[in-house]
C-alpha cells in the first residue's frame, strides 16, 4: 500500500524538488556540475570583452529585452530602425561560445542535458548560472559581445537585405512579457523602464508593428495558430497553493516573430557560407486522418493529404467561433502533429521544412543560453565571419542533432512528469470529484485526459474504450500518486464523445 502523505508534507517545495532530482536520473539527465565543470567555472569571472571577427560598436542602440517576469538568463535583445522601404530588426543573441569553448568541460556537461529543464521547484540550467544568469547573460544595463541578426520587415511582410556580424551592445531595459504586453494592448501602464529610456516607448511599437506584419505573412503562408495553456506554480512560504494558467500575449508574439524570422536568417546565412547547419524541423503530421476528422466534427472540411495552409484557416476559423474552448482543440491538434526533431542540413541538400511554421530554413540559434543546438549555431556562425571551416564535421553533427532531439524528448518526460506531481499536490484532497475533460493522448501507452482546474493532464484508467483525441468526456478522480506524478481519472457513465 502507497504511504498517505499528510498536506504539510505534501505541499512542500523541498518534496518537488526531490522529485525533479530523481526523474532527472531516471532519464539519464545529470541535475548537478560536476567537479571539473566548476573547476573551469572557477577561471571564468569577466564576460568576454571582444568578439573573435570585427566586432562593431553598436551599445548606443537603444536594445532591451523582452522575457518572463522571472528570467534571469537573458538570450537576446532586439531594436528597430525605421526604413524607406520597411523597418529594420536588430536581434542581439548572446556570445556563449566566447567563454565556453567547444570541447571544453562546461561544454562536454552541456552536451549531456543538450538544454535547460524547468520544473516547478527547481531549474537545472543548462550552463552554470554564474554564466547563463551574468557572464554570458544580456544583461540590464550591462554592455556585452553578441552575435547581431539584422533583417528588413517590408511592408507587405516579406523579408529584405539581411545580415550577420558580431557586435558590442547595451541592454538598455529589462522588460517583461505581461506588463509589456497589457501596455501594447492600451489595458496596462507603461512599465516603468521604457519610460527611463527616450524613445524606447516609440521604437518598440515600431518593433511591434514589424512583428505583425511578419506574423499576418506567416499565417498567410500556412503557420499554425495555436493558443496552449501553460501553467505557472504559485508558492507561499514553501508550499504550493495554485497552478496559475498563464496564454500567450503580444509581446510574446513579438519575440516570437523576431526569433522565426532571424533563425530563417541564420540558416540561410550559413547554407551561402557553404557551412552546415541544424535545423529544427516537424515533419509531416502523424495522425492527419485524425485532424481531419476533428475538423469534420466542427463542421470544416480539410484535405486529404497534409496542408498546413488549409489547417491554419480552420484554427482560426474555430478559435473565432468558440474561443473558449480553442486552447482544447490546439492541444489536441499538436498532439496529432507529433514532435519536432534536429536534422543536419548539408549545403547542396534538401532538408525538410518545418510544417507547424510554414518555413524551410529554421534554425535553432537564439538561445544559447538555454539549449545546445543554439550554441552549436552559434559556433558555425562565428566560423563563417571568421572565414573558418566548420567546427564540427558532418559526423558529429549527426550525432549531435540525434542527441538532441533524444535529451529534448527526455527533458519533455521530466517536465511533464514533475508537473503532474505538483498537480497532484493540489488534487490529492480532491479524490472523487467531477470534471469535464478533453482527451489528449490514445495510444498503446494508454488514454489521457486533461482537465481545465487546474489545467492538468491524467489518465484515463476505466472508460476508455471508444474516446480518442479531441473528444470531451465526463471524469472522475479517482487516485493520485505524488512521487510518480500520475494522476488517475475514470470516465462516468453516460458520457460519450460530444
Amino acid at each position: 500500500m502507497k504511504k498517505i502523505l499528510n498536506m504539510d508534507e505534501l505541499q512542500n517545495k523541498t518534496l518537488l524538488q526531490n522529485i525533479a532530482r530523481q526523474a532527472m536520473l531516471d532519464r539519464g539527465l545529470q541535475p548537478d556540475f560536476p567537479a571539473d565543470t566548476l573547476a573551469q567555472l572557477a577561471t571564468l569571472n569577466t564576460p568576454a570583452a571582444k568578439g573573435d571577427a570585427p566586432t562593431r560598436d553598436l551599445r548606443d542602440l537603444i536594445w532591451c529585452s523582452i522575457d518572463n517576469d522571472d528570467s534571469l538568463d537573458l538570450d537576446q535583445l532586439s531594436v528597430a530602425v525605421p526604413q524607406a522601404n520597411g523597418t529594420k530588426i536588430l536581434v542581439a543573441v548572446a556570445d556563449v561560445d566566447a567563454l565556453v569553448r567547444k570541447d571544453t568541460p562546461i561544454d562536454l556537461h552541456a552536451q549531456q542535458n543538450t538544454t535547460s529543464v524547468y520544473t516547478p521547484a527547481v531549474i537545472f540550467s543548462m550552463l552554470p548560472e554564474k554564466l547563463s544568469t551574468n557572464l554570458t547573460s544580456l544583461n540590464d544595463h550591462a554592455e556585452r559581445v553578441a552575435v547581431v541578426i539584422e533583417y528588413v520587415v517590408l511592408a507587405d511582410g516579406s523579408l529584405g537585405d539581411s545580415d550577420v556580424y558580431q557586435a558590442l551592445v547595451f541592454n538598455h531595459a529589462k522588460l517583461a512579457y505581461n506588463s509589456a504586453a497589457a501596455w501594447l494592448d492600451g489595458t496596462g501602464p507603461m512599465p516603468a523602464p521604457i519610460g527611463l529610456v527616450k524613445g524606447l516607448d516609440d521604437n518598440l511599437r515600431l518593433q511591434d508593428a514589424a512583428a505583425r506584419r511578419l506574423r499576418k505573412l506567416r499565417h498567410a503562408h500556412g503557420a499554425l495558430e495555436f493558443q496552449t495553456i501553460e501553467v505557472r506554480p504559485v508558492f507561499a512560504d514553501d508550499k504550493l497553493t495554485d497552478l496559475k494558467p498563464e496564454e500567450t500575449n503580444r509581446a510574446k508574439q513579438l519575440i516570437e516573430d523576431f526569433m522565426i524570422a532571424a533563425n530563417g536568417v541564420v540558416a540561410r546565412f550559413l547554407a551561402a557560407k557553404k557551412l552546415p547547419s541544424l535545423r529544427r524541423v516537424v515533419r509531416i503530421p502523424e495522425r492527419w486522418d485524425r485532424i481531419v476528422e476533428l475538423a469534420v466534427q466542427k463542421g470544416y472540411s480539410l484535405p486529404k493529404d497534409p496542408d498546413s495552409a488549409a489547417l491554419n484557416v480552420f484554427l482560426v476559423q474555430a478559435r473565432d467561433k468558440d474561443p473558449l474552448h480553442f486552447p482544447d482543440l490546439s492541444l489536441s491538434v499538436i498532439k496529432l502533429l507529433g514532435s519536432g526533431e534536429y536534422v543536419v542540413e548539408i549545403p547542396g541538400e534538401n532538408a525538410p521544412g518545418h510544417f507547424g511554421l510554414a518555413v524551410r530554413d529554421y534554425s535553432h540559434s537564439t538561445a544559447p543560453n538555454r539549449r545546445y543546438p543554439d550554441l552549436i549555431t552559434g559556433r558555425l556562425v562565428k566560423a563563417a565571419l571568421a572565414g573558418n571551416g566548420s567546427p564540427y564535421n558532418r559526423d558529429e553533427l549527426q550525432v549531435l542533432a540525434q542527441r538532441c532531439t533524444q535529451k529534448e524528448d527526455d527533458v519533455k518526460k521530466v517536465e511533464r512528469q514533475v508537473d503532474k506531481s505538483a498537480a497532484a499536490l493540489l488534487l490529492s484532497s480532491h479524490i472523487g470529484a467531477q470534471f469535464d475533460a478533453i482527451v489528449t493522448g490514445a495510444s498503446d501507452k494508454g488514454t489521457f485526459v486533461r482537465i481545465t482546474t487546474p489545467p492538468v493532464e491524467g489518465k484515463l484508467v476505466a472508460g476508455f474504450q471508444g474516446v480518442d483525441v479531441g473528444d470531451k468526456i465526463r471524469v472522475q478522480l479517482v487516485e493520485v500518486d505524488v512521487q510518480r506524478g500520475f494522476i488517475d481519472f475514470k470516465r462516468m457513465n453516460g458520457n460519450n464523445r460530444r
